[in-house]
């Protein structure tokens, strides 16, 4: 294949206007249908829970001086292991008597995260159901305060923050989508011209 110069190629783009078009167009309705139809909606709702924990020191005069602060590092990491553990959830799941609710279906489904900067844990629940989700985290998050105090000297662990079922879905986005298929057009409606342009033989 000959090498052509910018004028050339431009014009074998122009050339084959209708075609870039259509493919374009093509992947453009592909990422629609695929946005609109075959992604199943999901929700996440996020309960956040705040660990405190007493802490006595005496002075030189003998007087008792009772604080509080917040658990430290291990403790936050060790809560976001239990957090997630059979027993905790096959209580929160015994709590809510849903049968759309089971222990295999929302172990996956929660993630747990210390808040950076902060003294808060985060618990986060996914479900196809906004409420659903909502529901999960709260329950956790009660159940989860109620059992820490068996493992660990906690005088208050409290629920910071509820959970609230979403109205929009959080792994949809249509103009994202769409706009990532029109890229893909895009490239391929490229590499078309090319590989056409090298499989002419043509004399020129």
């Amino acid at each position: 294949m000959e090498e052509l110069d910018l004028r050339e190629l431009l014009a074998k783009f122009w050339d084959k206007k209708i075609h870039i078009l259509l493919i374009i167009l093509a992947f453009t309705v592909i990422g629609a249908l695929y946005s609109y139809l075959v992604v199943k909606p999901e929700y996440k709702s996020t309960a956040s829970i705040i660990l405190i924990q007493s802490v006595i020191t005496g002075t030189a005069d003998g007087n008792v001086i009772q604080s509080n602060e917040v658990s430290n590092a291990r403790l936050v990491a060790t809560c976001e292991e239990l957090i997630k553990r059979d027993f905790i959830l096959d209580e929160v799941v015994k709590n809510l008597n849903n049968t759309n609710i089971n222990v295999s279906g929302i172990k996956g489904k929660i993630s747990v995260q210390a808040v950076k900067d902060s003294d808060l844990i985060d618990i986060t629940v996914k479900n196809k159901n906004p409420k659903y989700a909502a529901d999960i985290a709260n329950e956790t998050a009660k159940v989860f305060c109620e059992k820490i105090v068996e493992f660990y000297n906690l005088d208050s662990t409290q629920i910071f923050e509820t959970a609230n079922p979403s109205s929009r879905p959080y792994n949809i986005n249509h103009i994202k989508d769409i706009v990532i298929f029109i890229f893909i057009g895009c490239v391929i409606s490229v590499l078309y011209v090319l590989v056409l342009n090298m499989l002419d033989n043509t004399a020129k």
